[in-house]
């Protein structure tokens, strides 16, 4: 595992210098929803701090106080639980998607989850004080902050209603309908503790399914 705090946040210095990959990313992002002249992107790119890890880098720990935001645009991050010494997976975060452990950043409280690298990540990173200070800035860009959020809070209300009414084979066939990218992106033992089921049953699902 590679520690988060070792990696080196990239400078602001937009004007001066060809941008990097982690700002070209942000800009294609927030360029899917509406256009941006040349002095906003600008202005965008010197406000926002953009950062890329690595895979297996742990951003956040059990027992941790979350103190950062994250918003993804580049990469997979997946979120899980030890329980007895056993990761239970909870969520994968990838592009477009905002990474926000809302009690710990906003409490000020212990993690009671780990986030992890799946791939090779770029994240813009910030504090809640940062957030509401850059959308203060750029009021025109909340938009863009609701629509994530809004996605993000209806996918976790359909994972848990699965989770209650779904069975294993029907998580599974939900998971290709609404998210097919993370069967070739993420581990099985770790898409089978997301559906929560062992990896030998998702083997017997995944064959059922083929056959039919």
């Amino acid at each position: 595992m590679i520690d988060a705090s070792t990696q080196t946040p990239l400078s602001d210095n937009a004007k001066t210098r060809r941008k990097s990959a982690p700002e070209q990313a942000l800009i294609r992002y927030i360029t899917q929803f509406m256009p941006l002249g040349e002095a906003d992107i600008e202005a965008v790119v010197r406000t926002i701090k953009c950062k890329s890890f690595k895979k297996g880098t742990v951003l956040l720990k059990e027992g941790q106080a979350a103190k950062l935001c994250y918003f993804v645009l580049k990469g997979c991050i997946r979120q899980y639980f030890l329980v007895d010494g056993v990761e239970k997976t909870t969520n994968f975060y990838t592009e477009g998607q905002p990474v926000t452990p809302y009690e710990g950043t906003y409490k000020n409280v212990p993690s009671k989850f780990y986030l992890s690298c799946v791939e090779d990540v770029i994240v813009t990173v910030g504090t809640p004080e940062d957030e509401a200070a850059f959308f203060e800035k750029f009021p025109k860009l909340e938009p863009v902050r609701n629509l994530a959020i809004e996605e993000e809070l209806g996918k976790s209300m359909d994972q848990f209603s699965s989770y209650l009414l779904n069975s294993p084979e029907e998580r599974y066939l939900n998971l290709l309908k609404d998210r097919p990218e993370l069967l070739d992106r993420v581990p099985q033992y770790q898409l089978a503790s997301y559906l929560g089921v062992t990896p030998e049953s998702l083997s017997r699902i995944r064959k059922r399914i083929m056959l039919k």
